[in-house]
């Protein structure tokens, strides 16, 4: 069964301090596996650079829609640039090219198939071959989304996203605890020690990153981009879903646009939504005289049936400064 994210995670004031005592210790040992493997690894050239977008918590920060914008940013500038994905929640081990006529995100997972509505998208459990696989397939450079802790590839550039909302104590790494103590695949400073530059995703009514969050990232390059809305919400009394790494940031967003929110339900990520649980959300729009509107990434999983019933509620990255992403590409030999 998949749980919720824990919201008190990203808080930097004592929040279920017992709890967090008592999962301490296996935080230690995960982070100890983490450097471990990779110090240990042996990437790969894969024949092509590889830019690597990653994070350093367990969801949330926005890796997918920055990936979709390098890749994006990338093919503009007459590069074939393939995006590279685990395929996290699909069933399909890849290397397989992904097919919005003929995958589910059952198969390939939910991001995959999202990103693959406009872009070439591979999914591999062995990011080696997918890499490869890749390339092979004409790629010019491939852009991984998420990876950061997979030393498999070798990486021409590696971008860590961390997510810029901060608001109140809810901070982008809590009070810095890795899982399952806190929301951090590593200890903050390891993981900035191996990226080359940190993209700050701020939401459309946050002007810039909070100082105090500059300050904690220190001297390593930053990017900030801002995640927009593409159109805007539906009009009319909307339920809200969603099941993604921080579900509320959606119902903070969808607020901010001007939707018309009766409620909202926060679902855990990557969530399979059956029949019985779309029954749920309906009967409770139904109830409220509501539509429903969702995110892209929780419709490309909802089935085919249920599509007409839901809007899906787009949104993109955009870079505030392509060019200094441009410089970083260049200096990668991109």
């Amino acid at each position: 069964m998949k749980l919720p994210t824990p919201q008190w995670w990203y808080e930097r004031r004592p929040v279920a301090p017992r709890v967090r005592a008592l999962l301490t210790p296996l935080s230690w040992i995960w982070a100890a596996i983490t450097a471990r493997r990779i110090a240990r690894a042996r990437p790969i050239d894969p024949g092509v650079p590889v830019i690597c977008v990653g994070n350093l918590t367990l969801g949330g920060a926005g890796k997918t829609p920055v990936a979709r914008a390098v890749a994006e940013r990338l093919i503009g500038r007459g590069v074939s640039a393939h995006v590279l994905s685990r395929g996290y929640g699909g069933r399909l081990p890849g290397p397989e090219r992904v097919d919005p006529a003929r995958h589910s995100a059952a198969e390939v997972g939910d991001e995959p198939l999202m990103l693959a509505q406009g872009l070439p998208v591979w999914i591999a459990r062995d990011r080696r071959l997918g890499a490869r696989a890749a390339a092979g397939a004409g790629a010019q450079a491939v852009v991984m989304d998420d990876g950061h802790q997979n030393p498999t590839v070798r990486k021409a550039l590696s971008l860590v996203v961390v997510d810029g909302e901060t608001r109140g104590v809810e901070w982008p790494f809590g009070d810095g605890r890795v899982f399952p103590a806190g929301p951090m695949r590593e200890p903050l400073a390891s993981g900035l020690a191996r990226c080359d530059a940190v993209v700050i995703l701020l939401p459309a009514d946050l002007a810039a990153p909070d100082p105090e969050l500059l300050a904690q990232l220190g001297s390593t390059p930053k990017l900030t981009a801002h995640l927009l809305p593409i159109e805007p919400p539906p009009k009319g009394p909307q339920l809200g879903f969603a099941g993604i790494g921080k579900p509320w940031k959606v119902e903070r967003a969808l607020r901010a646009a001007g939707c018309e929110l009766a409620d909202f339900i926060p679902l855990p990520d990557h969530f399979t939504y059956d029949e019985a649980a779309l029954r749920r959300i309906t009967d409770r729009a139904d109830h409220l005289g509501a539509g429903l509107v969702t995110t892209e990434k929780d419709w490309v999983r909802l089935p085919p049936a249920w599509r007409g019933r839901v809007t899906p509620w787009p949104v993109a990255a955009r870079f505030d400064d392509p060019e200094a992403l441009d410089a970083l590409l260049a200096r990668a030999g991109i």
